[in-house]
């Protein structure tokens, strides 16, 4: 039986040339149809999924839906933009002194105010102001109750806060009243005051730059209705003097009131845009 059967098979070139393409194709076939086809009913069922889930169309972004929403979240907390304003406060402070510490800083705060009271001083009503004492401070305002909303108009998203402020603010001068009738500085009117802050509220809105703006700039207002308290004494007269006379307290606060709401709103150039052709002049 040996005799009539060989033992091993032993193909010829062409024959072993035909195995391997064979071989080759079935292996291609295999990979093709079960990686690359889809064997269920609905081929297009995941690409369906994938074109109605807007998170879906995005890489990565899967782990989203799991995230609260912005109306679930707590508000954020200040904290961290308060110790940013105490610190740049305290830095305006130490410029006004010329970074001097102790008595000798504060001369040099008090005559700094007093010459800027003087350049803006009504000359023909007010007498020459002397500053006696500037107390600077030492707190900053405090921020809280963050909240996002919608703009109207060009703007974005604004920011709001509310705003409160109690410090040792205080200045103490002495200056006169000038009464020119019937002639030019007929009499004086000796006036000393002592003006400190008691507190003062309002709600800071943030807006930020328009991408549409020529000259981007932040955009800080403070409310009408801003609450403002201050502490005033007063003497008036050179021999019989008259007591923190209601009248001028009120007039006082009146003037102050005006001053801020005239400046309610502050914008701040973004830096590196200040050669705008249209910018606004910066804070």
């Amino acid at each position: 039986m040996s005799g009539c059967f060989p033992l091993s098979f032993q193909p010829t070139f062409a024959q072993g040339l035909f195995l391997g393409h064979l071989t080759f194709f079935l292996m291609a076939c295999l990979v093709v149809r079960y990686l690359f086809l889809e064997s269920s009913k609905d081929p297009f069922q995941y690409h369906h999924q994938v074109d109605n889930d807007p998170l879906l169309r995005q890489p990565n972004l899967q782990s989203l839906k799991n995230l609260p929403s912005r109306e679930t979240e707590a508000p954020e907390s200040t904290e961290w933009f308060n110790t940013l304003l105490r610190q740049v406060l305290d830095v305006y402070r130490s410029k006004l002194r010329d970074d001097v510490e102790g008595v000798e800083g504060d001369e040099i705060a008090r005559k700094r105010i007093e010459n800027y009271a003087n350049a803006i001083r009504p000359p023909g009503f007010v007498d020459y102001i002397t500053i006696h004492s500037v107390n600077l401070g030492v707190s900053a305002p405090t921020l809280f109750n963050a909240r996002v909303r919608s703009s109207e108009g060009p703007f974005p998203t604004e920011i709001e806060f509310d705003a409160s402020y109690t410090d040792t603010l205080s200045l103490s001068l002495s200056t006169s009243y000038l009464f020119n009738y019937p002639t030019a500085s007929f009499a004086r009117l000796p006036i000393s005051l002592t003006i400190s802050l008691s507190q003062f509220k309002s709600s800071i809105i943030v807006r930020p730059p328009s991408p549409t703006s020529v000259a981007p700039v932040l955009t800080l207002t403070i409310s009408p209705n801003f609450v403002l308290d201050l502490t005033t004494t007063s003497l008036m007269g050179s021999r019989a003097k008259l007591a923190n006379v209601p009248k001028l307290h009120e007039l006082i606060q009146q003037q102050v009131r005006r001053v801020l709401a005239a400046r309610a709103t502050w914008k701040v150039l973004l830096p590196g845009l200040a050669a705008a052709p249209t910018a606004e002049k910066p804070l």
